[in-house]
């Protein structure tokens, strides 16, 4: 089972801290990579069209964000960046390496720099 998720918060979706689910906004399930595949890409256009900033990797990982689009985080005392995430995945895990997309290894430019105490000092 492939899954197209969006997400929306204040962690890169490649983290997949412990919590990560509690930021997912839509799922959309396909029994064939190729569709999902295909949604993948449109969402991906369409956010893309949306925010200037993003970052995007081959194994269709990516999240686009607006500089001083921030939401408060309690553990930090102080706010963070808001990203609008997308990703493919397989079974709830990260895709093999041999469904990799490097035409989506992309970047338009640094992540926000960021430093909150709750994954660090757990």
């Amino acid at each position: 089972m492939y899954r197209v998720i969006t997400m929306s918060g204040y962690d890169e979706p490649w983290w997949f801290f412990e919590d990560w689910q509690k930021d997912i906004q839509s799922v959309e399930e396909y029994e064939n990579f190729y569709q999902a595949l295909k949604k993948y890409k449109s969402e991906w256009l369409k956010m893309a069209r949306n925010y200037k900033e993003f970052k995007s990797q081959d194994d269709l990982l990516a999240a686009f964000w607006k500089k001083g689009d921030e939401i408060w985080c309690e553990e930090c005392a102080g706010y963070l960046q808001r990203y609008q995430s997308l990703m493919l995945l397989e079974d709830w895990h990260v895709l093999p390496a041999d469904k990799k997309r490097w035409a989506y290894r992309r970047s338009s430019g640094e992540l926000p720099s960021k430093f909150c105490k709750k994954h660090w000092y757990e």
